[in-house]
């Protein structure tokens, strides 16, 4: 120290003794920052240039493979039925008897329900009643103009009085007629009586209890029939890839559709594009398909929410990475590939296509590289990588 204070003093030897004291601390006070400055900095600088990527970092890592990949289309879809119809009463009356059983299968023509058919009996026999009445009075106006008939040829009556008895005859036999319409809408009628199934399908939850009098005018009905086997799956792709599909479509190509479930982990249904809506949705940007499934085990359920996956086109030998490998930078897309010595580089690569969770890789990569998947964000060209224990040290 009393070396630096005579270094520092050495030109001033005329200057007090509190301004020497003042320059002392100067002195010490900046040599202390110089020394922390040539320590931090150079000593950071070392360790460096001596290793850029620092510790290694743990990163998850997958293989590329090479292969044949599906693109699918994806899209949320209601199941609808083919037709769904509430089952009505066409006559007025009591209910008297329920015949099946709610969510049971029943086949076309099976016997719902029965309305009291008493009423509709009676009705028919007035009507057969009237029938025999006006037949036996016709049968009669027709003798009696074959009477006629045979007089007037004979010159004993005049030719007015058979024109007056054809006229009978014709009015009897309009009357029959009226009467026949009669009887054939009584017998409609009590056959109405019983209700029985437009179409096969499955029967929803009863809407009327037995006893209650239903009328044809009635709104709900008794219940709902909806037909199960087969089903369509309606669902909505992104307008702009519907010319995929009506490229295919043109070609003649029945494209398979699968029905998942809402978490994309079980597929419920195997089915076929039916149809393709005429114009875009402009509210949501979205063209709708409908697909048709056989629906053999009856997985399916009318107004059931599931993914729609529609199969587009297939590319063949492709390498396919995951998707969550993928960076996106100045230059494109990249990915990290893993060389031998456990450091990582950067490769420009070029996609063709996208399906969920993978993607296909025409350029930048082979198959059989090792490439970063997790722990991107700390990774730069030449940082050194620490494989997880079961993919071992690979590059």
């Amino acid at each position: 120290m009393d070396a630096l204070d005579n270094t520092f003093t050495e030109p001033n030897k005329g200057a007090s003794p509190a301004f020497l004291r003042g320059w002392r601390l100067w002195a010490i006070g900046g040599a202390a920052l110089l020394l922390v400055w040539f320590l931090f900095f150079r000593g950071g600088k070392k360790d460096a240039g001596v290793n850029p990527a620092g510790r290694p970092v743990p990163v998850a890592v997958a293989q590329a493979r090479k292969g044949d990949m599906a693109v699918h289309l994806t899209g949320l879809g209601t199941v609808t039925a083919l037709n769904n119809v509430t089952v009505r009463s066409r006559v007025d009356g009591q209910l008297v008897h329920i015949a099946f059983t709610e969510g049971q299968m029943v086949r076309e023509g099976d016997l719902l329900a029965e309305i009291d058919p008493r009423p509709f009996r009676v009705q028919l026999m007035q009507a057969e009643g009237q029938f025999a009445k006006d037949q036996a009075a016709a049968q009669n106006a027709q003798a009696d103009l074959r009477r006629l008939e045979g007089l007037v040829k004979q010159g004993i009556i005049s030719r007015q009085q058979l024109d007056t008895q054809t006229s009978t005859v014709a009015q009897f036999e309009a009357a029959l007629k009226s009467d026949q319409a009669q009887v054939e809408s009584a017998k409609l009628n009590l056959a109405y009586s019983r209700i029985t199934a437009p179409i096969s399908g499955r029967v929803g939850l009863r809407l009327v209890d037995m006893g209650n009098m239903v009328r044809a005018t009635d709104a709900n009905g008794l219940a709902t029939i909806a037909p199960v086997q087969p089903i369509n799956v309606v669902f909505a792709i992104p307008a702009d890839n519907i010319q995929k599909v009506l490229s295919q479509s043109a070609k003649g190509t029945k494209l398979p559709v699968e029905a998942w479930d809402r978490d994309l982990k079980a597929r419920l249904a195997l089915g076929s594009l039916a149809a393709i809506d005429n114009q875009v949705d402009t509210t949501t940007g979205t063209v709708r398909l409908k697909a048709l499934f056989a629906n053999e085990d009856r997985v399916l359920f009318p107004n059931q929410f599931v993914n729609a996956q529609l199969l587009v086109d297939t590319l063949k030998g492709v390498v396919i990475i995951p998707t969550a490998a993928i960076q996106r930078g100045p230059q494109g897309a990249f990915v990290y590939a893993v060389k031998p010595d456990a450091t990582v580089e950067l490769r420009i690569i070029e996609s063709q296509g996208t399906d969920g969770d993978n993607t296909a890789v025409t350029k930048g990569l082979s198959g059989g590289e090792t490439i970063v998947i997790d722990g991107l964000e700390k990774l730069r060209p030449g940082s050194k990588v620490a494989l997880p224990k079961a993919t071992g040290g690979k590059g």
